[in-house]
């Protein structure tokens, strides 16, 4: 079915109560658990008000620059902001974030108001910029998916997100009456273009292991031969870590009479984009094979402190976006305007000091604990699954919500997942085992709670209720 989405269940939005008051401070920080939210539709769980928490900002008094009141007391939040931080990072496993980063080198640069605006490839009036260290790194990830300097075109975004946007938004300038194709398991960004360019977009079901189901993607196409096609391929889904197959992707819009000129092909590689060119026997995303864009994100496993992400595209293709713009004396072929000139540096800096070999022992060392972890948690007891290509672990939801707060896990319906990072050790995954273990003690006691069936969400081989043991 063609269709680009709604904003709600019926497709309105409700309006606030007339009686609610937007000041009320919510005293209870922690929401109910999952088994008081099962009676009805488990979407977003309300936490806590933030503007309960938030940090005032007030004028500072008249004599502030002579007491240093002001100072002391920034300071002093400052401090305990800091305090919360690394208490935060300590349980961190949830979120594809590798943390595990020293950047201590670059400080010297934080005075500087870098800014990349405009074509990196084309330098602007505005000399603050590090477009030197940008497409260095662009050369990097060029060399990385097989197109050479001659043939792409790329820039640093801020995020996935953005990636995501440039690369489909590429898609529909080359193939203005396309549809989007995307599986159910896509990044919500995916689905967010759709309504942002107005395009008809098909969902394609999921196999257990939530990559995308060809079969069905066959049937959906021939329903629509008439229009060409834009997909999305998910390197690595946001909950499984399922690796669609680009091989047989492409293989089906051919046997489906899709010439290369009626096709674009979107790579999704938030996560895993980076980690599988490192994966022995793992299929390669290459720009030998006919796609038209890779996006990754360099806050996760290049580890960053600020979100960041890599967009490549065929040069031929980036004509039909840019424009000129003298104000800027460059060209404007990206999403946003301004951009972040620091994290160019961040993401060079990382590359030269690690290297091929110094990503492919972390990657090695992330599906190993990956495996590990899983490995436990099925021996303890606890339904798990763990796609081929993946180190994210997905497993039961645990039942108490203040428990998922503290580990920071990403939930879904019936299951949660651990994704590991450089920066998730075994003695981490250790500690949080232990403490599942003891709290699945309580929660099962005198059966107060029943071990979810996640049969329907990763199927039966890896549900270990009491249907499926």
């Amino acid at each position: 079915m063609v269709g680009s989405g709604h904003l709600g269940a019926n497709g309105t939005v409700e309006p606030l109560p007339e009686d609610f008051d937007v000041t009320a401070v919510i005293k209870e920080p922690v929401p109910p658990t999952v088994a008081e939210c099962e009676k009805v539709k488990r979407d977003i769980v309300l936490g806590r008000n933030v503007h309960t928490l938030c940090l005032e900002v007030t004028e500072p008094d008249a004599d502030d620059e002579i007491t240093g009141e002001r100072d002391a007391y920034m300071a002093s939040v400052l401090s305990k902001y800091k305090k919360s931080l690394t208490e935060r990072t300590k349980h961190h496993l949830g979120y594809p974030y590798n943390l595990d980063f020293d950047y201590g080198a670059l400080s010297q640069l934080q005075h500087f108001s870098i800014n990349n605006l405009g074509d990196p490839f084309i330098e602007s009036n505005y000399g603050v910029h590090s477009r030197q260290f940008e497409v260095g790194v662009l050369d990097w990830f060029a060399q990385l998916w097989e197109i050479e300097k001659d043939e792409y075109w790329g820039y640093m975004t801020n995020c996935g997100t953005e990636g995501n946007l440039h690369g489909i938004l590429i898609g529909r300038e080359v193939l203005p009456d396309g549809i989007l194709y995307a599986s159910q398991e896509s990044h919500y960004s995916v689905f967010k273009a759709a309504r942002m360019y107005r395009m008809d977009c098909v969902k394609i079901a999921t196999l257990y292991t939530g990559e995308i189901d060809c079969n069905d993607f066959k049937a959906k196409l021939l329903l629509h031969k008439d229009k060409p096609a834009i997909i999305n391929v998910n390197i690595g889904t946001t909950v499984k870590g399922a690796v669609d197959d680009l091989d047989l992707v492409i293989k089906t819009l051919e046997d489906t009479g899709f010439s290369r000129d009626k096709f674009y092909i979107h790579c999704d590689g938030a996560l895993f984009g980076l980690m599988m060119p490192f994966v022995k026997l793992a299929p390669k995303v290459s720009f030998k094979k006919p796609i038209g864009s890779v996006s990754v994100s360099g806050h996760k496993f290049v580890g960053c402190p600020m979100p960041c992400g890599v967009q490549i595209t065929r040069l031929e293709h980036i004509n039909a976006l840019s424009r000129n713009v003298e104000y800027l004396a460059s060209r404007d072929a990206t999403i946003m305007g301004s951009r972040n000139g620091h994290a160019p540096i961040f993401l060079w800096y990382t590359l030269n000091r690690k290297g091929y070999r110094g990503f492919q022992k972390e990657v090695q060392k992330c599906l190993r604990n990956a495996h590990y972890f899983k490995d436990r948690l099925r021996e303890a007891g606890v339904g798990a699954m763990l796609n081929e290509l993946s180190s994210t672990v997905v497993f039961e939801r645990p039942h108490d919500e203040e428990f998922v707060r503290k580990w920071q896990l990403a939930c879904q319906g019936n299951i949660a997942h651990v994704v590991v990072m450089p920066n998730v050790t075994k003695d981490k995954l250790d500690e949080f085992l232990d403490e599942l273990v003891e709290k699945r003690g309580q929660w099962f006691k005198d059966g107060q709670f029943q071990q979810y069936c996640i049969a329907s969400e990763v199927g039966e081989t890896c549900c270990l209720c009491s249907l499926h043991k």
